[in-house]
């Protein structure tokens, strides 16, 4: 082998290298931009079913028989035992979207019934601005848990001590 075909393989193998080393980093920033697209779609998931929980809990406080209450456990919203017919307010209880789990941080009033609810992520949100009217109180929250679905005419109250975190409107 001579000299000039040493160098040459020399060169195809760094050529390689270089080629390899492209594709690392566009498939590394593909894998981030996939995991960016995931998370919106988690949170676009989030608004929806907190939403469904802030709309459930308003109705099952206006259809209390007698005095307003808020139900004191989550089910209570799949079929209201304060009444003999079948009243749903929720077709199920939805997963948290963010920790993929049934558990969410619960709002309790001063009677003891779940005003709320929230998620139990501790991480930050990619949505910082333009919610909707309902949830304009999200507005730079700088974390999943800071995005409490309950009624916006409802005064500030604490979490049920889930987490132990103070602060929550």
């Amino acid at each position: 082998m001579s000299v000039v075909e040493r160098q040459q393989q020399g060169f195809t193998y760094i050529g390689i290298l270089i080629v390899v080393a492209m594709m690392g980093t566009a498939l590394a920033g593909l894998g981030q931009y996939w995991g960016q697209i995931g998370k919106r779609e988690r949170e676009q998931e989030l608004l929806f079913v907190g939403n469904q929980f802030r709309t459930a809990l308003e109705l099952y406080y206006r259809h209390s028989p007698g005095t307003d209450r808020y139900p004191q456990v989550l089910t209570d919203l799949l079929k209201d035992p304060r009444v003999p017919d079948t009243q749903r307010y929720l077709r199920r209880l939805y997963p948290d979207p963010i920790t993929g789990k049934a558990e969410w941080g619960l709002l309790k009033g001063t009677d003891g019934g779940i005003v709320g609810v929230y998620s139990l992520s501790e991480h930050e949100p990619l949505k910082k601005h333009g919610f909707t009217l309902a949830n304009r109180s999200f507005e730079g929250s700088e974390k999943y848990s800071d995005w409490v679905f309950k009624n916006p005419a409802l005064p500030p109250l604490q979490p049920a001590g889930q987490t132990g975190q103070p602060g929550h409107p």
